[in-house]
């Protein structure tokens, strides 16, 4: 059985607050593990005020808190706009609060502008040119210290948190294949190099101390309802975030509406509709045929889903009616 995860934004939905948009993140976990998920990841992005997960390691640690047997992890960490030894302590902290607990995405970008990065940073000549040296050097501090080992990172070493390298190109396939690390792919909303960068990672595969045969999860956006109509309804809550992603006119994330028609134009709609190449959006039976396509097309050995979806209770229902996807799959396989 391929296992499933959820991936999250904290989303900060019109008329709530961050607040309650955390409080969610944790519902949603709970939901998760009670449905039988394997991990939980949080997204850094900063600046967007439709987003509560800036603090990332922060938001783990309130998630860590209210599960018990789900991974909970970043997904991911965008290294660049950090110093290893920083994020070296911080999930060090997380594997000491939470042992076995914890997972450590990397991602390359910087989620965000290029005045944020730099005001988050400061140091910009650190950039994503360095990301190669600081993942083995977050590798370094987060292994066992050598004797006379003079940076440690406390807590940190020797705690062992499994690393993983986010991508949605070429570049993190390469290099997680080198590092011989698992690897994870932004097909959610970035489609276009999914297959190929797959291939590379498989064909460039190292064994490594962390990881014998190659492992890849991919992403997908999903909306699952009881008809295809209710989640192509709740589907418009994430169609309209990408409109607004493209104008630059970021803003809290909308409720549903009754038709995109009017809200979008024809390359706005061509452009979210290409992005979203690979979402899975339906009933029962429409998401288990999708799913199954999907994972049969990329080999994937795990599945990781973001649900974008404005009610609360719809998503809870979302996540159980993946989970049941993933059991019928599994049963004809």
């Amino acid at each position: 059985m391929v296992p499933f995860s959820i991936l999250d934004l904290s989303p900060i939905t019109q008329g709530s607050t961050a607040g309650q948009a955390l409080a969610n993140s944790r519902r949603l976990a709970q939901e998760a593990e009670a449905s039988g998920y394997t991990r939980f990841w949080l997204a850094e992005h900063h600046g967007m005020k439709g987003i509560a997960s800036a603090a990332t390691a922060i938001v783990i640690s309130h998630v860590a808190a209210g599960t018990k047997t789900i991974r909970v992890g970043s997904g991911g960490i965008m290294l660049p706009n950090h110093s290893p030894l920083v994020i070296a302590e911080q999930f060090g902290t997380l594997a000491a609060l939470y042992p076995d607990h914890i997972d450590l995405g990397l991602g390359r970008a910087p989620g965000t502008d290029m005045r944020t990065a730099a005001a988050l940073r400061r140091n910009m000549e650190t950039s994503a040119n360095n990301f190669p040296n600081d993942v083995v050097e977050l590798q370094a501090l987060l292994g066992p210290a050598g004797a006379d080992q003079a940076l440690l990172a406390v807590p940190g070493a020797d705690s062992n948190v499994p690393i993983w390298l986010l991508g949605s190109s070429h570049y993190s396939a390469h290099l997680a294949g080198m590092l011989g690390l698992p690897f994870a792919f932004a097909s959610h909303f970035a489609p276009d190099m999914l297959l190929s960068a797959l291939e590379i990672y498989r064909e460039r595969f190292t064994p490594s101390q962390y990881l014998e045969k190659p492992y890849a999860m991919v992403g997908i956006m999903g909306v699952a309802a009881d008809t295809d109509a209710q989640a192509e309804h709740l589907f418009t809550s994430m169609q309209q975030s990408f409109v607004a992603l493209r104008r630059n006119a970021r803003g809290q994330f909308p409720p549903p509406v009754d038709s995109m028609d009017g809200l979008w134009s024809d390359q706005e709609q061509i452009f979210v509709d290409h992005a979203m190449t690979y979402a899975v959006v339906g009933g029962p039976h429409t998401i288990s045929t999708k799913i199954a396509r999907f994972l049969d097309e990329t080999a994937a050995d795990e599945l990781i889903v973001s649900m974008p979806i404005f009610d609360m209770d719809a998503r809870l229902k979302s996540v159980r009616l993946f989970a049941n996807a993933q059991q019928s799959l599994a049963k004809a396989a």
